[in-house]
C-alpha cells in the first residue's frame, strides 16, 4: 500500500527524483549509507535542505550513520508513487513525441506509454520507440476499455485544448502537457505543464551574465 501523500513544498517535491538518482549511483558504487551533506555537494545545496526534503517525504535517516541507500530510494519511490507502475497514452507523433516515447528515463519512475496517438495519415500503423501509432479516433476506446488514467500531450499549441477536451472525454484524469500552452480543466483533473521555457529563459540569462563577466 502507498504511505499517504504528505503535503510538501512544490520546490521540495521536485528535487526528489534527483535524490533518487544520487541514491541509485551511490548504491550501484555498492555504499550503504550516505549522508546528506554528500548527497547536497552534487547540487551546491545546503545539506538542512535535504535533510528537510527527505524527512518530509517520511524517509529517517540514522544518528552518525546517515540515510540507509537502498531504504531511502524505497522511501522517495513510495512517496512518489514509482513503485505502481502507471500505463499512459502519448497524443502527437511528432520528433517530440517519438523523443517521449523512447525515453528510457520514465519507467524507473513508474510510467509507462503504451501507445502513441495521432491523426497524420502517414504516421498510423508507424511504431515509435516499439509503440504503435493509432489513429486518435481509437483513443476514447482503449482509454476506456484499458483503465488508463494519464494522458501526455506532444501536439502543437493550436490542437493542444481540444486534444485535452479528448482525454477528459475519455476519462483521462492527469494530463502532462508538452504543449506551450496553457490548458483549461474541471476540478478534480491534475494537469502539469512542461513548460521548457523558463529553463530556456534561465540558460540564455545565465550565458549573457556570463559573457558580460567576460567582457569586464
Amino acid at each position: 500500500m502507498d504511505k499517504p501523500l504528505r503535503m510538501i513544498a512544490e520546490a521540495s517535491l521536485r528535487r526528489m527524483p534527483s535524490y533518487w538518482r544520487v541514491l541509485d549511483e551511490i548504491g550501484n558504487n555498492g555504499q550503504e549509507f550516505v549522508s546528506c551533506t554528500e548527497i547536497a555537494d552534487r547540487f551546491h545545496q545546503d545539506p538542512t535542505q535535504v535533510r528537510k526534503d527527505l524527512e518530509g517525504a517520511g524517509c529517517e535517516g540514522r544518528p552518525r550513520v546517515g540515510f540507509a541507500v537502498n531504504e531511502t530510494k524505497r522511501c522517495i519511490a513510495e512517496f512518489l508513487g514509482w513503485n505502481n507502475t502507471h500505463d499512459a497514452f502519448l497524443v502527437g507523433a511528432g520528433n517530440l513525441g517519438a523523443a517521449l516515447a523512447g525515453y528510457e528515463g520514465f519507467q524507473p519512475a513508474g510510467l509507462t506509454i503504451v501507445a502513441v496517438f495521432d491523426n497524420n495519415p502517414e504516421k498510423i500503423g508507424a511504431k515509435l520507440a516499439g509503440k504503435p501509432v493509432l489513429r486518435v479516433e481509437r483513443f476514447r476506446n482503449l482509454a476506456q476499455r484499458m483503465h488508463v488514467q494519464i494522458g501526455i500531450i506532444a501536439v502543437p499549441a493550436h490542437a493542444a485544448q481540444e486534444t485535452a477536451d479528448m482525454m477528459l472525454e475519455s476519462g483521462i484524469k492527469a494530463i502532462w502537457n508538452f504543449a506551450p500552452r496553457k490548458l483549461s480543466s474541471p476540478e478534480g483533473v491534475v494537469v502539469e505543464n512542461a513548460d521548457l521555457t523558463p529553463s530556456l529563459a534561465s540558460l540564455s540569462a545565465k550565458l549573457r551574465m556570463k559573457r558580460d563577466q567576460e567582457v569586464e
